[in-house]
This record gives C-alpha cells, sequence and structure tokens, in this order.
C-alpha cells in the first residue's frame, strides 16, 4: 500500500470540510451514531459508573471497529476515499467558524434575539439573560475551546491512528456533548464519558495551544498568558485553548456561567479588557489560522507514521 493514501485523505476531508462544511442533516454519520447511542442509553442507563464504561465501551468500541475495517481496504483509491469521507465526516472547523460568523452579524447589528437564539449552536450556556458583551465573550471562549475538540483533536487523532481513530475520537467526544455534563442524570453514568473525552482531548488541546501561539497576532502575548493562566480553569483541557486565544487576541476571558439553571465561576485568564462584539471576527480568523496550521501538521505526521509503519512491514 502506498504511503500517500492517509495523508491524502486527510488532505481531502479537510478540502471538503472547507468547501461545503458540516451539512446539518439527519442522514449526518455523527447524526446517526447520536441517535444510536441514545438507543443504547434507554436499554443501559442506571444511576451507576459501571453502567455509564459498558455504554462508552460499546459506542467507541463500535465506531473503532468501522474504522478498522475501513482501515483494511487494499485498493489504494477506494483507501484514500475512506479515509477523506471520514476526515469530512469528523470536522467541524468550517461549521464553527460560520457560527462566529453568525453571532458578529447578529450582534452588529444590535440583533440580541438572533444572537441569543444562535448561541446553542456554540454552547451550553443559557442566552437568556445575556447582554451582547457577555454574548461575545461566550462566543470568543467556544470558539478556542472548540477549535481543539472540532479541528485540531480529529485530525491528531487522524494522523496518529488513521481511520479508527477519526471515528473513535468523534465518538467520545459526542458522548461527551450527550451525557459527560454534570447534571444529576449524568453525574454517575456520564462519569466515563467526561473523563475518556478529557484523556483524548489532553494532547490536541495543548497543541492547540502552541498552534495558536504560533499564529496568533501576538505570538509573546499568547505564549505568556498560556503559561500563566492555562491550568487555572476547572476543564484540564479548555483552559489551555482559552488562554491561548486571550493572549493572542489582548483579551481577558472567563467569568461567571449559567447552564442550565447552574451556575459556574470560572477564572479570568488574559490581561486585556473582556471580548467585545469586533473581537468575535479577529478570533473567527484565528480559529481559521489554527485549523490550516493543524491541517498541515496532520498530513505531514500522517505521511510519517505511514512511512514508519511500512518500514517496520518491510523489516
Amino acid at each position: 500500500m502506498p504511503i500517500w493514501y492517509d495523508p491524502l485523505g486527510l488532505a481531502l476531508g479537510v478540502a471538503l470540510d472547507r468547501l461545503i462544511g458540516d451539512p446539518r442533516s439527519a442522514a449526518h454519520p455523527v447524526a446517526v451514531f447520536g441517535r444510536a447511542a441514545a438507543r443504547l442509553e434507554k436499554a443501559l442507563y442506571g444511576d451507576h459508573k459501571a453502567r455509564g464504561v459498558v455504554h462508552v465501551a460499546v459506542c467507541v468500541g463500535g465506531a473503532a471497529a468501522l474504522g478498522m475495517a475501513a482501515q483494511r481496504v487494499s485498493n489504494p483509491v477506494a483507501r484514500t476515499a475512506a479515509t477523506a469521507l471520514a476526515t469530512w465526516a469528523v470536522l467541524g472547523g468550517t461549521t464553527l467558524e460560520r457560527e462566529g460568523v453568525h453571532m458578529a452579524d447578529a450582534l452588529e447589528r444590535d440583533d440580541l434575539e438572533r444572537a441569543r437564539g444562535r448561541l446553542p449552536h456554540l454552547c451550553g450556556r443559557d442566552p437568556s439573560a445575556l447582554e451582547a458583551p457577555e454574548l461575545a465573550r461566550a462566543t470568543v471562549e467556544s470558539l478556542a475551546e472548540n477549535t481543539s475538540d472540532a479541528v485540531v483533536a480529529p485530525l491528531f487523532w487522524g494522523a496518529v491512528a488513521g481511520i479508527p481513530g477519526l471515528l473513535a475520537y468523534r465518538a467520545v467526544n459526542t458522548l461527551d456533548a450527550m451525557i459527560g455534563h454534570r447534571s444529576p442524570r449524568y453525574r454517575r453514568f456520564g462519569w466515563a464519558a467526561a473523563r475518556l473525552d478529557d484523556v483524548a482531548n489532553y494532547v490536541p488541546a495543548r497543541v492547540t495551544g502552541l498552534l495558536t501561539v504560533l499564529a496568533g497576532p501576538d505570538r509573546r502575548g499568547a505564549m505568556r498568558v498560556l503559561r500563566r493562566d492555562g491550568h487555572r480553569h476547572p476543564s484540564p483541557n479548555a483552559g489551555r485553548c482559552e488562554a491561548a486565544f486571550a493572549g493572542a487576541l489582548g483579551v481577558t476571558l472567563g467569568g461567571t456561567n449559567v447552564y442550565g439553571g447552574r451556575t459556574e465561576h470560572r477564572p479570568t485568564m488574559g490581561d486585556g479588557p473582556k471580548p467585545g462584539v469586533g473581537d468575535i471576527r479577529r478570533a473567527v480568523r484565528l480559529t481559521r489560522a489554527v485549523s490550516l496550521a493543524a491541517a498541515g501538521a496532520a498530513v505531514l505526521a500522517s505521511g510519517v507514521v505511514s512511512a514508519v509503519g511500512r518500514s517496520r512491514g518491510a523489516s
């Protein structure tokens, strides 16, 4: 098998995402997975960690097994196409950028109702009482965190583990969004999904921070805030992304957030003012720059992994 099939497949998948984004369709593979996971939850649910472990093992194991089957395709063209389609299916960078632009458009027109209605596309905060400054902060913070979740992390696992890595990562991240939050129903059942998501994103989040330093408009500021504040966030991973974005954009992120009646007080990160409406488009441009840098790095890394695997097979 030529060494170019995986890197070329990743590159084509990134190009597909840039061209057509992530269509909101019930037939989208992630939506299909979500429905299957929800049905399995109905059969397995119990207020116990063990049941959550079984749920995650079946869902993630099934996604990885599907990826392994696709990885065994011997025809180079079919293998490249499978990698491209899997990459496109799990990426969300273009959609993320579009959502940021939608928020910028709404707030620039002082259309708070539209902006509040759009925010749930980016994060789980309660937007009903948020004014323009808090909507802007929520958008910038979501762009920072989701640059890792929707772009860097899937590309990292695709470069390291091919199609199984792509599909397994998206399964883990989707389960975390579905059941990994701290609600009474999922405090135990969702524990495994949340912890596995932390593990899967540990390296990608830090790669996102470093790529933000390299691609951002203020490299020194991004590195300073990343090193000083990245660990202060309650999430072991999100803080690295948000701190780097705060430093690169010269703003301060963090503060009080409300999630479905639950209030969280997040430490602040950065040295500048709170982000304003005008900072949203700057954050979108930074997300795009980091995403493109991650794509280039992933294609190169995938080529190295393929070459190493081929040399080992030959020996």
